[in-house]
């Protein structure tokens, strides 16, 4: 969809109304929207309803889960990106779920255990046979749900053996860039059973300088196994870098806390730091 032409859903195709351009809106995949027969009995979008939640990238409204595809090789899971991601998503309200492809090349190792302990919901999928693929199935049944992934994860390859009809592009790895190109040009969403499944364009790691960006105040709060420590700091402005007596640190020594996750928080405070407030 493009989301200053037009919006499409349950085939109905129509454009916005110009007063959203001017609001400094426009309509996203997910939105609800009210739509009216305008001038030339043409249908418009002439109301954007409130929105539970919204991505300014990928420009998308209204998830209630956003599965995040990683494949263990060709690329290699990058783990502050994933962490990044699952982040935002915390931080936006939406459930992450997060994925490992192409086992049948790889172990995905500590990976799975250290985000199922922290209650977020692990599938491994192997692309030769597709076990595991009804397992994501499964979780997102009836939800509204993006699929997110850096370009060659093997997302939309994932997507058509859940959803064959969907026949989505997929393109080979390049052996020169050890990642997949981007296939997927479009946030699309699609009607499938009682929910929607959204599939977006893949990304390179300096795209997620767009996705959001979490001011360093609230950046605790966003990573969940931190919670049961927030309050047990000695200094009521703890952020968790250097302080003596923070208990965040020392459940990291305890081994409470991942130190991959912890370290992912340290990289997400210190780019927090070099933003101004006028660039949020």
């Amino acid at each position: 969809m493009d989301a200053l032409d037009g919006y499409e859903e349950k085939g109905v195709k129509c454009a916005a109304r110009g007063i959203f351009r001017n609001k400094g809106i426009s309509p996203v995949a997910g939105d609800r929207v009210l739509v009216e027969i305008g001038e030339n009995a043409e249908p418009v979008i002439s109301e954007i309803h409130e929105r539970r939640n919204f991505l300014v990238r990928p420009p998308l409204a209204n998830l209630d889960k956003i599965v995040f595809v990683n494949s263990v090789a060709k690329p290699a899971v990058n783990r502050f990106i994933l962490d990044k991601l699952v982040a935002i998503a915390d931080s936006k309200g939406i459930e992450p779920v997060v994925v490992f492809t192409k086992i049948d090349l790889e172990s995905a190792g500590d990976l799975p255990q250290i985000y199922r302990s922290i209650g977020i919901d692990v599938c491994t999928v192997d692309n030769l046979t597709g076990e595991g693929a009804e397992e994501v199935r499964a979780l997102i049944e009836g939800k509204t749900a993006a699929f997110v992934g850096n370009s060659g994860v093997g997302k939309s390859s994932l997507l058509n053996v859940l959803y064959p009809e969907l026949a989505l592009e997929t393109a080979h790895i390049s052996k020169k860039l050890g990642r997949g190109r981007h296939t997927t040009r479009q946030v699309e969403l699609f009607g499938l059973g009682s929910g929607y499944i959204a599939d977006t364009p893949g990304f390179s790691t300096v795209d997620t300088e767009r996705y959001c960006r979490i001011p360093k105040s609230e950046l605790d709060g966003a990573f969940r196994e931190f919670g049961e420590y927030l309050g047990g700091c000695a200094f009521a402005n703890c952020v968790h870098v250097k302080e003596k007596g923070c208990a965040v640190r020392a459940a990291v020594e305890e081994n409470k806390i991942a130190r991959s996750r912890y370290d992912s928080y340290l990289r997400m405070f210190e780019e927090a730091c070099k933003i101004n407030d006028w660039e949020r």
